[in-house]
């Protein structure tokens, strides 16, 4: 398989490859291998059955089926079906999702390490998606943050972005959190991890899944909030922009790998199927 590195921070594409080529034990075994080297793998126009991606998925883990059960793939249950499009005048998946830089899952105690996402039907013009390293958001901190943070303890937690649901309406926002936080109770991860395949030191935790730092104070904590975003939004030389065609197959390490999607234009339909995986039992 030929393969090149896309941005000197994160990410690796893969060229000429179809199903067949990837699933052979050598060629996925160089895929993974690649993936944890590059954070995020890229195989352009992989055309793929939603059995296929799984097959796929279990060379890496075990899939894990979404919570929502009405936006899990009517037939595959692995599958999550991510989509502004409709069908019989119903949503046929969960539409605007992670809108915003984060890393998967970290408002739960041991999130997937893995993220899959394979595009079914994606414009080119809008709909892309936003891609940096942690270990590179952790090397462009200032050295004082650095040692501010070593040792802390961040509180994930899902209450910024939990969807308001029809049973919500009329709650206060105190109130709302308190029943995001029942439902999502916040979890303690390190602010700063070593990842196990590089060895090298990254920021786990973004703004929008952090509810607090331990040992902070509010300002601090904001203060600190303000310095990730900024590394994440104002530097578009640390950012790989992955502007989808139509089957491309994009792997992620979750814990090492910030993403964000970017609005779809009105009246244009985009649809991608995304499976969770977790380590192997």
């Amino acid at each position: 398989m030929k393969s090149a590195e896309i941005t000197p921070f994160i990410g690796v594409e893969l060229f000429d490859v179809a199903y067949e080529d990837l699933a052979r034990p050598g060629n996925f075994a160089e895929f993974t291998t690649l993936l944890h080297r590059h954070e995020l793998a890229v195989v352009r126009g992989l055309e793929l059955s939603p059995q296929q991606q799984i097959s796929l998925a279990r060379r890496l883990g075990e899939p894990v089926p979404f919570v929502i059960e009405r936006y899990r793939h009517p037939e595959f249950p692995e599958i999550m079906i991510s989509s502004n499009e409709t069908r019989n005048e119903k949503p046929i998946g969960v539409a605007r999702v992670g809108n915003f830089w984060h890393q998967d899952s970290t408002f739960i105690a041991d999130p997937p390490p893995y993220t899959m996402l394979h595009g079914v039907n994606v414009p080119s013009t809008s709909g892309h998606t936003l891609f940096a390293s942690a270990i590179d958001v952790y090397d462009r901190l200032p050295e004082l943050w650095k040692r501010k943070i070593e040792g802390r303890v961040g509180i994930g937690s899902v209450a910024k972005r939990l969807r308001i649901r029809p049973d919500h309406v009329g709650l206060s926002p105190a109130e709302f959190k308190v029943v995001a936080e029942t439902e999502h109770p916040p979890v303690r991860h390190p602010l700063v991890k070593v990842d196990p395949y590089t060895k090298r030191r990254y920021l786990y935790g973004s703004p929008e899944y952090l509810d607090s730092i331990l040992g902070f104070d509010a300002n601090e904590t904001e203060a600190f909030f303000g310095v990730v975003n900024s590394l994440l939004q104002d530097d578009a030389d640390h950012v790989y922009t992955h502007r989808w065609t139509p089957n491309d197959l994009v792997v992620w390490k979750t814990h090492t790998t910030y993403h964000a999607a970017t609005d779809v234009e009105p009246g244009v339909g985009r649809t991608v199927h995304r499976v969770s995986i977790k380590s192997a039992a």
